[in-house]
């Protein structure tokens, strides 16, 4: 087998194994936001979210009225 035809199989196999890659790691990297977005979404992290920017604004007042 030429140089070439050695060259040119090896090139069409990283293609290949690109193109599954990406296709895995697309599938992935959806799983991993539809987690995330249930995570954030849960009445729990909502209920501690919602308390800590009440904090954060309180501190924000309590600063500007120092400023």
């Amino acid at each position: 087998m030429s140089r070439y035809a050695v060259w040119i199989i090896a090139a069409a196999l990283t293609g290949v194994a690109f193109v599954i890659g990406a296709k895995v790691g697309a599938a992935r990297y959806r799983e991993l936001g539809r987690v995330a977005k249930d995570v954030w979404n849960d009445p729990g992290v909502q209920k501690v979210r919602v308390a800590a920017y009440r904090k954060i604004e309180k501190a924000a007042d309590r600063a500007a009225k120092k400023m």
